[in-house]
């Protein structure tokens, strides 16, 4: 094995699918592609300096405005390091996606990181230190992006304070597709919409299919996580930003999805399936909806990442 100690290390993170319609910032799951990869070379300088980015021309290079550059500061100043970094990000993530571009770049360049110096610390610690990239780019320290990002699979955040996340299994049979219509929501904008409490109806309704998904998750029980793909806070508030939402979650839903919602903050959207045929078959069928409306989009068919972020 590789000595990642001497030099350099090349990290590659995934694309995630956060809230999962009904847990809202603490239900989250990896996606295979696409994603992030970031390469961090150690220097004499004492600094963070961003070197490169390609693929995303309108992210600053400043590493205290770049979500990767306050990621990677936050655990040199646990670590007690003034260890020099450069960095380069390849971003396969658009920014403001939905599907977890921030996060994606915050998970890579943490986990980068703690290989590069040895750090040794948990993946509870690089989720925690990851979250300070998305307090950056939305104004919240969330982590059902990141966590599912460097830990795969499906993760539910059981706490904030103190942070305790909790890697959920998955059904082999579970597959998604997702398609982001080729218009950006920033975050910030996305929850800007939400209002700051729910009634109490609403409540029960969510944290019930928030503990059904759950069981449905560990059960193998692909009718209840149908079933519990209801999301009564956040969507019908944030779909009034996404041209066609209805008509792609119809759409989803005939050709055969366990459920259909909001990918993160929008404005890609997910459904998830059982099994990669009927997951093909709702990328066609979602794809139609926006060849119709006249408006561009990139689609993914993908099953369940398991393995998170990894050095490449």
């Amino acid at each position: 094995m590789m000595n990642y100690k001497e030099h350099t290390i090349k990290v590659f993170a995934p694309a995630t699918v956060a809230n999962v319609a009904c847990g809202f910032d603490v239900l989250g799951f990896a996606l295979q592609a696409p994603g992030d990869t970031i390469t961090i070379t150690k220097t004499d300088t004492q600094v963070i300096e961003i070197i490169d980015i390609i693929g995303a021309n309108s992210l600053s290079k400043n590493p205290t405005n770049n979500v990767v550059g306050v990621a990677v500061q936050t655990l040199l100043n646990e670590l007690g390091s003034k260890q020099g970094l450069a960095i380069r990000i390849e971003k396969g993530v658009k920014p403001g996606s939905g599907v977890g571009s921030s996060a994606a770049s915050s998970a890579a360049a943490v986990v980068a990181a703690n290989v590069l110096l040895d750090a040794g610390f948990s993946n509870l610690d690089l989720v925690r230190f990851a979250m300070e990239g998305e307090r950056l780019a939305s104004g919240t320290a969330h982590a059902d992006n990141v966590a599912p990002s460097i830990m795969g699979g499906f993760t539910l955040v059981r706490s904030y304070n103190p942070l305790d996340v909790i890697r959920l299994n998955t059904p082999n049979d579970l597959f998604c597709a997702v398609i982001h219509p080729q218009i950006e929501v920033k975050t910030a904008d996305s929850r800007g919409v939400l209002q700051e409490h729910i009634s109490l109806k609403n409540a029960v309704i969510q944290w019930g299919n928030v503990g059904g998904l759950v069981a449905g998750l560990f059960m193998n029980d692909y009718a209840l996580i149908g079933r519990s793909l209801q999301d009564v806070v956040a969507e019908p508030l944030r779909s009034k930003l996404i041209p066609g939402f209805d008509v792609v979650k119809n759409a989803a839903m005939v050709a055969g999805a366990l459920g259909c919602s909001i990918s993160g903050s929008g404005p890609s959207i997910f459904a998830l399936c059982k099994g990669k045929e009927i997951a093909e078959k709702c990328a066609k069928a979602i794809s139609e909806v926006y060849e119709n409306i006249g408006i561009p989009f990139k689609v993914y068919v993908s099953g369940i990442n398991q393995e998170g972020a990894k050095v490449i």
